[in-house]
């Protein structure tokens, strides 16, 4: 038998390393007396506040990051569109050039059948050695080229002389058209300079004509005056003689009484009165001495009945003091008393504590006592 060194097994010691420390935690939190009153972790609530600060700076970092990833990437979208274009540019102007440099029309193999130039490019070989592939012109092919050429430029010529024809009447017509909206517009303001003329003249007119209806106006309105003047005038006039004239100005007593029938007393006018004579004058001087007198006798009874009252509410006064000062001696008589009966209380009270301390509860707890709770969290 060989001797195999095994690896130890450490988790069951590390769970019970794991659960010793959260015992240990554990009872850190509930034998403090500050958490467990205050019912707050104020480390656990400042490791979460770090941690979230610490999640949102990583969360603004990565956005910044992810920002300045993205502006890249446009950049070198752009360069990449930029350069693509540019490329293509470059290719076309190369092959434009290519074509232009080394594919002339004069150097195809057919440039002397098609195009008749002359300096073409023939074959020299002899046509006996020549097989079908190499048969360029072909038996009734290439007939009435050139009458097909002339028709066909003749055709062309036709088009364009149709289409100058057609432009020119295009222009032609754009310009009559033109010319009929300048002579309406011409038309259009000679009629408004005309109409506004005549809105002028009747203006105007209608001016003239107000000022003459405002002057007639004017002249009635300047006559009805004069004649209100001069009504008002004899009206003030003929008020004036009358009043002079009147029974007021003359002072007549008669004019204002007027007899009545049935034996009753003449009845007085007013806005003819002169005033009382001395027997109602006289008459009026007695009653009011009556009243005078009657007035005086009320305010004497009056001040005998108020001094009567008076007496009445001093006594009233007088026996309410005296109640009252006979019920201040009998709540003080009663607060005497209590106080008596309260030290009594408390002369029992501290002979019963006495008691309580010396004799009775003589066998005080030590710490041992009390250091025996909460050695476990559970």
């Amino acid at each position: 038998m060989y001797k195999v060194d095994l690896p130890v097994d450490q988790s069951t010691e590390k769970a019970v390393e794991r659960r010793r420390a959260a015992e240990a935690a554990r009872k850190s939190q509930i034998f403090n007396t500050r958490l467990r009153v205050m019912g707050l972790d104020l480390d656990a609530l400042n490791q979460q506040v770090q941690e979230k600060k610490h999640q949102q700076n990583m969360e603004r970092q990565r956005d910044k990051a992810f920002d300045k990833m993205r502006r890249i990437h446009d950049e070198a979208l752009l360069q990449q569109d930029i350069n693509e274009r540019e490329k293509r540019a470059a290719l076309h102007t190369d092959l434009t050039q290519y074509w232009a440099t080394h594919q002339h029309v004069e150097d195809s193999r057919d440039a002397d059948l098609n195009c008749g130039l002359k300096g073409a490019f023939s074959i020299t070989v002899p046509e006996g050695e020549l097989g079908p592939a190499s048969m360029q012109i072909f038996q009734g092919e290439g007939i009435g080229e050139e009458q097909k050429r002339r028709e066909q430029i003749k055709k062309t010529e036709r088009d364009l002389q149709a289409q100058k024809e057609d432009n020119e009447r295009k222009r032609m017509g754009d310009k009559h058209k033109e010319m009929l909206v300048s002579k309406e517009l011409v038309h259009q303001d000679l009629r408004w300079v005309q109409q506004h003329a005549l809105e002028e003249e009747c203006k105007k007119a209608a001016r003239i004509a107000l000022d003459n209806y405002n002057q007639a106006l004017a002249a009635e309105r300047a006559g009805k005056l004069k004649e209100q003047h001069r009504r008002e005038e004899r009206e003030s006039l003929a008020e004036m003689w009358h009043t002079l004239t009147s029974d007021m100005m003359t002072e007549c007593p008669e004019a204002a009484e007027r007899e009545v029938e049935g034996g009753r007393p003449p009845q007085v006018l007013t806005d003819r009165w002169k005033g009382m004579s001395s027997e109602q004058l006289s008459a009026i001087h007695r009653e009011r001495e009556a009243q005078r007198l009657e007035r005086q006798r009320q305010r004497d009874a009056e001040k005998s009945q108020k001094a009567a009252w008076d007496l009445q509410l001093l006594k009233a006064s007088r026996e309410a003091e005296e109640e009252e000062r006979r019920a201040a001696e009998l709540r003080r008589e009663k607060r005497i008393q209590m106080a008596q009966y309260n030290m009594q209380l408390a002369r029992e009270q501290q002979a019963y504590q006495e008691y309580l301390d010396k004799k009775l509860y003589t066998n005080k707890p030590n710490k041992a006592y009390f250091y025996q709770f909460n050695t476990s969290s559970r």
